[in-house]
């Protein structure tokens, strides 16, 4: 109904907003991700999901059109609500999302607060099909790129750290330089811990 928002920025939080369209304030719910995409600027425009529920109606913000479309696959799975989606969005990268449900990592999923084993693994199954088809990934490739990932993790718990923790930290190094050795991100991962 609503596609997109454009307009004076009135109010900006870690997770809402507040745009002025037309003398209209519209209150837009947004992850740490968009937060994190809002530019300095006195007018932006935000895509928009809008939620209808008997007695709300919720209007959800994105910069980018791409996460936008992540957060309406997780909202097509049984037992993630809006809530739990814009969690995900907020506590890992859109493309750390598609990267884990395409390889079928159910650790990653599993890490996001509110996420617990059957939901992480109801997420893969129902969006791992449309992931590889809709990005156009090949699950090989996918699968290979987070080995050196897993190795580094499970170098690191053998070490005495805590997988959670360690997961945090790695994550961010591989990000940071996807194409790492298993050596440099358990180098860099305990200069971090």
């Amino acid at each position: 109904m609503i596609a997109h928002l454009q307009g004076k920025l009135v109010e900006k939080n870690p997770t809402e907003v507040v745009i002025d369209c037309g003398g209209v304030g519209y209150h837009v719910n947004i992850s740490l991700h968009t937060f994190s995409l809002i530019p300095n600027a006195d007018f932006i425009k935000l895509y928009t999901h809008l939620q209808i529920k008997e007695d709300a109606h919720t209007l959800f913000g994105f910069v980018e059109k791409s996460e936008r479309e992540i957060f309406r696959m997780l909202l097509s799975v049984s037992g993630i609500g809006a809530n739990i989606a814009r969690t995900m969005l907020s506590s890992i990268e859109p493309r750390q999302i598609i990267n884990a449900i395409a390889s079928g990592d159910v650790g990653i999923i599993q890490s996001i607060k509110g996420i617990g084993n059957k939901t992480a693994q109801r997420v893969i199954l129902d969006l791992k099909e449309k992931v590889l088809k809709l990005y156009d990934l090949d699950e090989v490739s996918v699968v290979q790129n987070n080995t050196n990932r897993d190795e580094a993790l499970s170098a690191l718990e053998v070490l005495g750290f805590i997988r959670k923790t360690s997961e945090k930290v790695v994550e961010k190094i591989v990000k940071e330089d996807p194409e790492a050795t298993v050596e440099t991100i358990i180098k860099k991962a305990l200069k971090s811990l």
